[in-house]
């Protein structure tokens, strides 16, 4: 399919969003990213939600083609997946040139952070998240996209723009008012009383490192959404878990 000029993708665009998002009183946004991501509306490229604008999987895919992407390799991870809680993680590298190293994403998905419409799908859902972030790294795009959005129900959950203005270099303080990911974590141990080392033992173990700052920052948030629904579902059967990683510190001492 031939790509349209920007001056005619910008037309397009603007008459969609008048048509679909009358809401929308400013379309200053959507000219930006047309003009920088040549995204279309109608294809479903790019969608408003609440007055903001997110890149879709088809929107990413096609800037991934547009740029002649060498190819994507997607990894299930069993240490952090549980088949029958429904929680998957998945592991994607893009590869931009054939001499590419590769742009890792993780992507992670359960019944707490997954809307009702595509409930039962998590382990797609989970692929999917993971492909758009290595995506969104390999190709420098901001825009946090669609489908890494979670359900609206838990107030627990870090937002998905928590998490894409959270930098793991940061130093202290917070990112535009919004708390760091690690304060999330400690407004989790606080809200349900959790113990802070076995959390931090069993954060170890989830993403897969000697220690919880070890790890990557998509596996923090990974971690810290399946604390969140853990302790809000069943805090016992969360505190059992946790007293598990206390067992061999007991037996050393």
């Amino acid at each position: 399919m031939k790509e349209h000029s920007v001056a005619e993708l910008l037309r397009q665009n603007f008459r969609a969003a008048r048509s679909s998002y009358p809401s929308v009183r400013s379309l200053k946004a959507l000219g930006e990213l047309t003009r920088t991501l040549r995204l279309s509306v109608l294809r479903g490229e790019i969608l408003c939600i609440d007055g903001k604008w997110y890149v879709t999987h088809g929107g990413l895919l096609r800037i991934a083609l547009r740029h002649r992407c060498l190819g994507i390799r997607t990894v299930l991870q069993e240490r952090q997946s549980d088949s029958v809680a429904g929680r998957w993680v998945f592991k994607a590298t893009v590869y931009k040139t054939p001499r590419s190293r590769g742009f890792v994403g993780f992507g992670d998905a359960d019944p707490s952070n997954v809307s009702p419409l595509v409930r039962g799908a998590e382990m797609r859902v989970a692929e999917t998240r993971a492909v758009n972030r290595a995506l969104r790294k390999a190709y420098g795009i901001g825009l946090c996209s669609v489908e890494e959005l979670g359900s609206s129900s838990g107030p627990s959950k870090p937002s998905p723009e928590l998490v894409h203005r959270y930098d793991h270099r940061n130093g202290n303080g917070s990112t535009n008012g919004q708390p760091r990911l690690r304060d999330q974590l400690c407004l989790l141990i606080r809200e349900y009383n959790l113990d802070p080392t076995l959390v931090k033992a069993f954060a170890a173990d989830f993403c897969g490192t000697q220690t919880l700052s070890g790890a990557s920052r998509d596996l923090v948030e990974s971690f810290i959404s399946h604390l969140a629904a853990s302790a809000k579902e069943n805090r016992d059967a969360l505190i059992y878990k946790l007293n598990s990683y206390s067992q061999p510190q007991e037996a050393n001492s």
